[in-house]
């Protein structure tokens, strides 16, 4: 009986199905709404010991476009990528997007922001961030009793 009841619904999941495939093509063109778009630039973060790292991917993008700020603990990078307009074309796809973007992590150390260090070669941006004084492990030495 279960297996007739399901199978009665098989139109209806069909349909869902279509309707699903429509619409993720509809917005196929459109990058902002890709899950995604809030991610953007790509990280990775790690730390060493001594310091943090993050490395971002920001290809087509100038120093002029890029912006570091560090406070306390939290990191953001801030850019604006620019992609020029063809003048009378008409586009059969666009996944690039363009425009300003913000992206602000919180790390679990206070961040020594006079020592921060930032490159940006071949489209990557590496930035260095060493702990604060009072973020790094102190040795103590233990007296007898």
């Amino acid at each position: 009986m279960l297996a007739r009841m399901m199978s009665n619904f098989s139109p209806l999941t069909q349909l869902q199905s279509e309707m699903n495939r429509l619409m993720e093509d509809f917005f196929e063109d459109m990058p902002q709404t890709r899950p995604y778009a809030a991610s953007y630039p790509a990280m990775n973060v790690w730390e060493d010991g001594e310091s943090g790292w993050i490395e971002c991917e920001l290809p087509g993008l100038t120093l002029e476009d890029i912006e570091v700020l560090v406070s306390g603990s939290d990191v953001t990078v801030k850019g604006n990528r620019k992609i020029g307009e063809q003048q009378g074309a008409s586009y059969h796809r666009r996944e690039r997007s363009q425009g300003e973007f913000v992206r602000s992590l919180t790390l679990p150390w206070e961040i020594d922001a006079e020592k921060v260090a930032a490159t940006f070669r071949d489209g990557v941006l590496s930035i260095q961030l060493p702990k604060a004084e009072a973020a790094k492990p102190k040795k103590v030495k233990v007296a007898s009793a």
